[in-house]
């Protein structure tokens, strides 16, 4: 018989060596030098990021498109349009789905597993979107229709993305470097757009011939293009693919979820390109051991405390007050940039209904043009040299500060824009600052909240709610970027043709200033691990180490194992 006092000492020695084992594994991870590991699993990543972002933004131009084939002319002197119904349903059926995919795969990944769950989301992506460039048209439904149901089943897998990616970058990454390989990932939505603006400009000129030579009530040929443009949306997705499948699953899911602290470890070992540690006692390899659990009162107990509950309101309201903003500007930047009569250098203006005379296949091709020009210019000037800055200072300077000096930029720059809108616009010159303004804005969305937003909910919730909570942070901001397409959509042409987006761009600087309060509800992450900024004590993580049989079996000297059948969970 075992005295009680051997049986507790055995217990806290199994339960120290196995938090010692699984907090030497995460230090592994925690303190790895930069490797091609790490190289992977940013590339990886951010193909899936570079895939959502062209087919998000691809609908900017691709809406122009649609309007001229679909479309009807709302007087003798303009050109083919959808209709507002029809552009709102084309460009939110996106985020819509969007919000779907980032709640069920966010909470999928933490009760089946990152790894399962990865490529699942890009496939229904790759499918969705083929499917929109093969649509057609029947006595039953429109073409438009059929592209709104599509596009919303893209937003679901593209929504799935967003914690997956976020949460496998922060899981592998070392502490000193989590930040610039999240934003490295995350960068790739610049060139993203930046792309989707390229392939048109591209096919635009490829059809210059046939849409120039062509009738204005006749521009069928224009139909080829869109088709193009969003079809080749599939490409970088389906390389991706093949690679996401490749990618172990994370060691902090196997350690703390699956509690295989034995698989993670030789997981770390591989991936870090190290031997297999074999400096742990054979006598851990059958213990039942239990650690904190996902449930509904797990859950509760644990948002219900202030310092957990607050941060998952400063990740959510945060990302919700960007997106307002960002998607406010982003989805109708094609519009905003006819607002303000952008032009190339070639003195080539957009096509003005107010003119009085009746619109040619001239000015088909011009606006087309110019809105693929004034994207690409947007991109390169402000989106992706701003994600890029972010990479830079993330680790150095901090999430939390360059969130603060996003937002009070931001508020600023839409003030600005937003009041002086009339004066801006009153002569050429002046219309070039307000579009130096606009670039401006868009920097600082990116070297800001727009990158931390997607950083931080990665970062500061514990593994069993880590992709949960991001999901819950990402949606918060796509209900957002729905609430900022509607209004727009239905507010812009209050007064007169695009007469309210001046108070439109005063609603988006209050939404940012409202954005520097909320980041202050949220940690600073940087040079701190994940298990650090989850709020929970590590030391004891794993509770109920070893069954009464298996610790006598320690006790009396025996080296076989019995497992116990009441415990739920053996580390193996």
């Amino acid at each position: 018989m075992v005295a009680p006092d051997q049986e507790s000492d055995a217990g806290l020695r199994l339960g120290y060596v196995l938090d010692r084992r699984r907090r030497d594994a995460l230090a592994k991870v925690d303190n790895a030098k930069f490797s091609w590991f790490h190289v992977k699993v940013c590339l990886v990543a951010g193909i899936g990021f570079f895939t959502d972002a062209y087919d998000i933004f691809a609908i900017n131009i691709a809406a122009t498109m649609l309007g001229y084939v679909y479309g009807k002319p709302s007087s003798a002197n303009s050109l083919p349009a959808l209709t507002a119904n029809q552009e709102l349903g084309v460009k939110v059926a996106t985020p819509v789905g969007t919000l779907f995919g980032q709640l069920i795969f966010g909470w999928l990944a933490d009760v089946v597993g990152r790894k399962r769950m990865y490529g699942v989301e890009l496939l229904i992506m790759v499918i969705a979107t083929f499917a929109q460039a093969l649509s057609g048209s029947g006595h039953a439904e429109s073409i438009i229709g059929v592209i709104i149901v599509w596009r919303f089943v893209m937003g679901v897998g593209i929504g799935g993305d967003y914690p997956l990616s976020a949460v496998i970058a922060s899981e592998f990454a070392s502490t000193r470097i989590r930040g610039r390989m999240m934003t490295a990932v995350f960068a790739n939505q610049g060139w993203g757009q930046f792309s989707a603006a390229l392939v048109g400009l591209i096919i635009t000129a490829s059809y210059k011939k046939t849409i120039v030579g062509g009738s204005v009530s006749d521009l069928k040929d224009i139909d080829f293009m869109w088709r193009l443009l969003i079809g080749l949306g599939c490409v970088p997705g389906v390389i991706a693919m093949f690679f996401r499948l490749t990618l172990p699953e994370t060691p902090r899911f196997t350690m703390d979820i699956e509690l295989n602290i034995q698989r993670a470890s030789r997981d770390i070992d591989s991936v870090l390109g190290e031997r297999s540690s074999a400096d742990y006692p054979d006598d851990t390899s059958s213990i039942q051991v239990r650690g904190p659990k996902a449930s509904w009162g797990d859950c509760r107990a644990y948002f219900g405390q202030w310092q957990n509950l607050k941060v998952l309101i400063g990740t959510s309201y945060s990302w919700f007050a960007l997106d307002i903003a960002f998607y406010g500007l982003g989805l109708n930047s094609s519009t905003i940039l006819q607002a303000i009569g952008f032009g190339t250098t070639d003195t080539v203006t957009l096509f003005d209904p107010a003119s009085g005379q009746p619109p040619t296949s001239q000015d088909v091709y011009n606006n087309l043009k110019n809105i693929c020009s004034g994207n690409l210019v947007l991109s390169a000037a402000g989106l992706i040299p701003g994600y890029w800055v972010s990479f830079i200072f993330i680790d150095t300077w901090g999430r939390k500060p360059i969130q603060l000096m996003g937002f009070i930029v931001l508020t600023i720059l839409f003030v600005i824009m937003g009041f002086s809108y009339e004066k801006l616009l009153a002569s050429a010159d002046t219309a070039k600052a307000f579009f130096a303004l606009y670039c401006l804005a868009n920097f600082f969305q990116n070297f800001g909240p727009n990158t931390t937003t997607f950083i931080v909910p990665g970062e500061v919730f514990p593994t069993r709610y880590r992709s949960t909570g991001h999901g819950i942070s990402a949606a918060s901001g796509k209900l957002g970027a729905i609430i900022a397409q509607v209004s727009f959509v239905k507010l812009k042409d209050v007064g007169g043709q695009d007469k309210f987006i001046n108070h439109i761009l005063q609603i988006f600087a209050f939404f940012m200033l409202t954005g520097i309060f909320s980041t202050l509800l949220i940690p600073e992450p940087m040079d701190r691990s994940l298990e650090e900024l989850s709020n929970e004590d590590q030391y004891g993580f794993l509770r109920e180490i070893a069954s009464p049989t298996h610790i006598h079996n320690i006790v009396t000297g025996h080296t076989f194992h019995v497992s116990d059948p009441s415990s739920s969970r053996t580390v193996t």
